[in-house]
């Protein structure tokens, strides 16, 4: 079924060339309404009723899926236009080119979003003074399960309204819907007998679980990134608008919920550690919510605690943990999207505004009551901005795109956007690449008609495969093939250097890598190296015994990173019994010489077993007159009788 896009010119304020949108997305394009959700709402109808249509109007989304319900239909998508590309202060330039590059976008298959249910049956367990809390219990009774947590410093309420405990918290851990808390000195409500309440005799780590926690301490958070943990609420006992606010959010938390899961992983991938060695720790060190942590080999993402951030999928070298919310793919098929409809429209030059749910209301206001952006800014909204990280934004240059702005939101991690920020502007240039800092719609403004990008690819790419393999192939479209970049320390590209001085080609480190980089070579003593392969993980750095490993972060863009190099090598030893090659010359005459004064090779016959192949040292063992094979000779078999002649003899 071909998509309709229904316009609007929202009562003459953005021109929409419907003819030669459509000829740019090869869809079918309506003349423009003039006010869709009123006077023309039957055209809306009729649209809907068709089953085809893609609305160009967000702002009256909610009015829109109310006339799909009256009509019984299913509700039809929505495409902001106006505020994006169509309100703008004509400083210069031609809309068209951006209009066709978001419906380009729009008519991308959608892909259905993950997730779990989570059941919550109302369990809350409220923590704070006395004052605070019981007054929250009281208003929380009517609608959820309520505990309250007390310290055993306070007095016992003279009420069964909910239930009331003293005691410290230890610990608390999990999420919403399954919260597990640790308690000590735990005094529990004896409610018989006249006059106030007994106490049970305190107990240590009582253990109980809740789905909602009410936290009213005025006290540090019990748990890392507060606000990304959901279920967890927080308020200031001093501040009653937040303690009513919290009370009110914790109120609606009954039934089952959706919860995303946003990344996915492949363990198989995953360079965090091999014998018992810790290499890759990069989403480790990222992650605010403690949600990822190590699980012997490779790392384990709690999907329950995980807020979806998307730091890690950016972070991570190998594609062990990548986003899901979109996928990755989905990502970089949005901005080639983009790149191709807006230079097939016509247009030259674009530039890539990469925002999240903030950012695109900065845009709305922006275009209501300021300039609106440029007509060569595209702007792509994603749920999370630290998902997008340095193979995106050079995936977009290399699809055509002049410059990639990237504007933080008040949940984005900076410290994480930083470190992919200095990644791709060392590969891509540090004009290329910039920050947009600002919670200012005009400012924002400002600042986009100010820039002035650099000249974009003459011929755009836009390569396919995992994150690694997009951004070297876009490295290679941007520099050409025969060019090393640097770049800075920790990046995820890079060669090993070896001290052929200290190393003495023991091959732990080939053991323990986890790509393949690192190889041996079955018939010589070499240790071999494929750039492209390497993870930087930092195994290799640590399993070797001499310390003979270092590493240099780079970005080598010749055909020569794709194939295995000879890091060291030594002349191969023979067999001095039948001339097999085997270890190092090095190596078997450095043995032999500390060997040389040991005990168990004083004679030169045992110091020559140093110098045979595996076969030729077993066979000179088993000949020698103290063969370590040689055994006493073996008992007799014991038969029954054997038994019965000794039970006689007793």
């Amino acid at each position: 079924m071909t998509n309709t896009f229904i316009t609007c010119d929202c009562l003459g304020s953005q021109t929409i060339d419907a003819d030669r949108l459509a000829k740019a997305t090869g869809s079918a394009v309506t003349r423009p309404c003039h006010a869709l959700c009123t006077d023309q709402i039957d055209q809306a109808a009729a649209a809907l009723q068709a089953g085809d249509a893609i609305l160009c109007c967000a702002q009256e989304a909610r009015r829109f899926e109310e006339l799909a319900d009256e009509l019984g239909v299913s509700p039809a998508p929505t495409l902001d236009l106006r505020d994006r590309a169509g309100w703008h202060d004509g400083s210069g330039g031609d809309p068209a080119p951006k209009m066709a590059a978001l419906m380009a976008e729009a008519l991308l298959p959608a892909v259905p979003a993950k997730s779990v249910d989570i059941v919550s049956e109302g369990l809350c367990l409220i923590l704070g003074p006395a004052e605070t809390a019981l007054q929250a219990a009281d208003q929380l009774a009517l609608h959820l399960g309520v505990t309250v947590l007390l310290d055993p410093c306070e007095t016992v309420p003279d009420s069964r309204a909910h239930d009331t405990v003293l005691g410290r918290l230890r610990q608390a851990r999990g999420a919403f819907g399954g919260f597990e808390v640790v308690i000590d000195a735990l005094q529990q409500i004896t409610p018989g007998g006249r006059g106030g309440f007994g106490l049970s005799a305190p107990r240590d780590g009582a253990v109980s679980q809740c789905d909602i926690l009410l936290d009213l301490r005025g006290a540090p958070p019990l748990f890392p990134a507060p606000e990304k943990r959901e279920g967890y609420l927080r308020a200031d006992p001093a501040h009653p608008p937040s303690v009513a606010a919290a009370v009110m959010a914790a109120s609606h938390l009954v039934g089952t919920f959706e919860k995303p899961l946003y990344v996915r992983t492949d363990p198989l991938l995953c360079a965090h550690s091999r014998a018992e060695q810790t290499g890759c720790t990069r989403c480790l060190d990222l992650c605010p919510t403690g949600a990822i942590t190590p699980a012997g080999e490779h790392v384990s993402v709690d999907a329950m605690i995980c807020a979806g951030c998307g730091a890690c999928s950016a972070a991570c070298p190998s594609g062990a943990i990548s986003y899901d919310a979109p996928a990755v793919e989905q990502t970089l098929r949005r901005i080639q999207t983009l790149a191709s409809a807006f230079l097939g429209a016509g247009g030259q030059a674009p530039r890539l505004l990469v925002h999240d749910a903030h950012g695109a209301e900065m845009i709305r206001l922006a275009a209501r009551h300021g300039r609106g952006l440029p007509t060569d800014v595209v702007p792509l909204e994603m749920p999370a901005l630290n998902a997008f990280g340095h193979a995106e934004a050079v995936a977009a240059l290399a699809a055509g795109f002049a410059s990639v702005g990237l504007l933080p939101g008040p949940g984005t991690d900076r410290a994480a956007l930083a470190a992919e920020l200095a990644l791709a502007r060392a590969i891509a240039g540090a004009d290329s690449v910039d920050e947009i800092d600002t919670n200012d719609p005009d400012a924002l403004c400002e600042a986009l008609h100010a820039a002035s990008a650099p000249a974009p690819l003459d011929v755009p790419v836009r390569p396919l495969g995992s994150r690694r393999q997009v951004a070297r192939q876009a490295a290679r479209a941007l520099h050409g093939a025969n060019t090393c970049l640097p770049l800075p320390e920790g990046a995820p590209y890079g060669a090993v250097l070896v001290d052929t001085g200290a190393c003495t080609l023991c091959l732990s480190c080939v053991s323990l890598c986890p790509s393949g980089a690192l190889a041996d070579n079955p018939d010589l003593p070499q240790l071999r190296f494929q750039e492209d392969a390497c993870l930087q993980c930092g195994l290799c750095a640590n399993i070797c015994p001499e310390d003979a490993i270092s590493y240099a972060p780079q970005l080598d863009l010749s055909d020569a990173a794709l194939s295995q190099r000879v890091l060291h090598e030594e002349e191969p030893f023979a067999c001095v019994e039948c001339g097999v090659l085997f270890g190092s010359r090095a190596s078997i005459e450095r043995i032999t010489a500390k060997l040389a004064s040991h005990a168990m090779f004083a004679s030169p016959e045992k110091l020559r077993t140093i110098q045979m192949c595996d076969t030729c040292r077993v066979q000179a063992q088993f000949r020698a007159t103290d063969n370590p094979f040689a055994g006493a000779e073996r008992p007799r078999t014991r038969t029954t009788d054997d038994y019965f002649s000794k039970r006689r003899d007793h």
